[in-house]
């Protein structure tokens, strides 16, 4: 029996008029060929942390549960194979008791392998791609119920593609990462001026293994967050578990949930509550392995847009952003958060053939994010920006076409691999646009 679906964020929602379990590729297979058989759409889900409809499943909805399992680990080379469905949460202590890391990490880790790399999720570093860039080897479940192995000498245009692809050209069942031996993080968080930090953001990013900022609106301070990479043998020193409860539980989550929802009914104390945040939390200094460094625990609601804009501009963006948020009269809850990636050559990736800064804006999910979404849509897209593939964004097909130079060959290769649009949703559909056969007024 299908039961209704929502994404974490409750954006989007959806009851699938058929729901799968598969723990084989043999089983996601049979599931894909019988529902092509009886004219339903396939799209596999992942833990549901994207803020567009990329996982919504309106047809059969493949769920990852029972495809997470860890297949092979050669701790000499680092290659390591998991189930897609491997959330990353669980993958990160699997890799530690073999001596293994990821080499990189986003600031949250509840999402599958699977759904990570689909929407290019990145973690930041000037020296560093997005975890997409990680993927050694990728067995998929094609349209016609075909499996297929791609990687950089088997159908490595299959592999330049589908390693950020939106679930568009199969349903991905295997991942091979490239895994790095087991490293620790320094991590220094301390505030700053604003202006400080934009105008020595060149220094900062490059001085640092990892640099990141958050910067609440109606505030003149950047929450700066600097990661030091240490051998993971060296001694730690982790932050105290009080201490953990007392800023990323009670602070970052129960406190601010309290006064975002007080912020709600009094829109007028916005301003101040960031003002207020942004003073309590406190400056940090600890070691630990780096999963426990990178993520963070979000209990908070929001939403969230982010775009990738080339590094030389993000420091004029921010500027733009602070003085429309200083010269007009919406009130901002969520802090907007900046983070830097190194260049790649993934076709779908917004880091494609450059660097790019990442600039995320949020708002908290009971207060409208309407009018602040479409300012930063605006700036970031003047700067040449490319959306998320798991944020929240307004462009479409015709609109991403100018901004990724391999956009057609993208789509050329779903037509070939997905004619009819299988693997299509409504997102999918506004975003890539209409397979051939879709278009085509002779579809049956």
């Amino acid at each position: 029996m299908s039961t209704r679906w929502r994404n974490w964020a409750g954006t989007e929602e959806v009851t699938p008029a058929r729901v799968a379990t598969p723990a084989t590729t043999d089983e996601v297979a049979a599931a894909v060929t019988a529902a092509v058989a009886d004219g339903l759409t396939v799209r596999a889900i992942g833990s549901g942390h994207s803020f567009t409809g990329a996982a919504v499943a309106p047809g059969l909805q493949l769920r990852p549960d029972r495809l997470d399992g860890v297949l092979a680990v050669d701790a000499d080379s680092g290659l390591v194979t998991v189930g897609a469905g491997l959330p990353l949460h669980r993958l990160n202590p699997m890799l530690a008791q073999h001596g293994l890391a990821m080499e990189i990490l986003g600031d949250i880790d509840r999402q599958t392998v699977a759904g990570a790399v689909s929407t290019g999720t990145h973690g930041s570093g000037e020296r560093f791609r997005s975890i997409s860039n990680q993927i050694r080897a990728l067995e998929l479940v094609l349209a016609d119920g075909s499996v297929v192995t791609c990687s950089r000498e088997e159908r490595p245009e299959l592999f330049e593609a589908a390693r950020v692809s939106i679930g568009s050209l199969g349903v991905i069942t295997k991942v091979t990462l490239q895994c790095v031996p087991l490293y620790a993080l320094r991590a220094v968080d301390a505030p700053m001026p604003l202006d400080e930090t934009l105008d020595g953001l060149d220094e900062l990013v490059a001085g640092n293994d990892h640099f990141e900022f958050f910067w609440f609106p109606h505030t003149t301070t950047a929450l700066t967050r600097r990661f030091e990479r240490l051998p993971g043998d060296v001694e730690l020193n982790p932050m105290s578990a009080l201490a953990r409860t007392i800023d990323d539980k009670i602070v970052t989550n129960i406190g601010f949930e309290a006064l975002l929802r007080l912020g709600t009914r009094f829109p007028d104390l916005v301003p101040g509550i960031t003002r207020f945040v942004t003073r309590a939390v406190s400056s940090r200094d600890f070691t630990d392995l780096a999963p426990n460094v990178f993520a963070s625990h979000r209990d908070v609601r929001f939403r969230e847009g982010e775009y990738a804009v080339p590094r030389a501009q993000v420091a004029d963006v921010l500027r733009e952003l602070r003085q429309w948020v200083d010269t007009h009269d919406e009130k901002v809850s969520f802090p907007l958060e900046v983070r830097f990636v190194r260049s790649d050559d993934i076709w779908l990736s917004p880091a494609y053939d450059r660097d790019v800064a990442y600039v995320a804006f949020h708002q908290y999910h009971r207060m409208p994010h309407e009018r602040w979404f479409s300012v930063c849509e605006d700036i970031l897209g003047a700067a040449e920006g490319r959306p998320h593939w798991g944020k929240m964004h307004r462009l479409t097909a015709a609109d991403l076409a100018e901004r990724y130079p391999r956009f057609g060959d993208f789509t050329a290769l779903r037509d070939d691999l997905d004619p009819t649009g299988v693997f299509a949703n409504p997102y999918v559909d506004r975003v890539l646009g209409l397979t051939k056969h879709q278009a085509s007024p002779t579809r049956h």
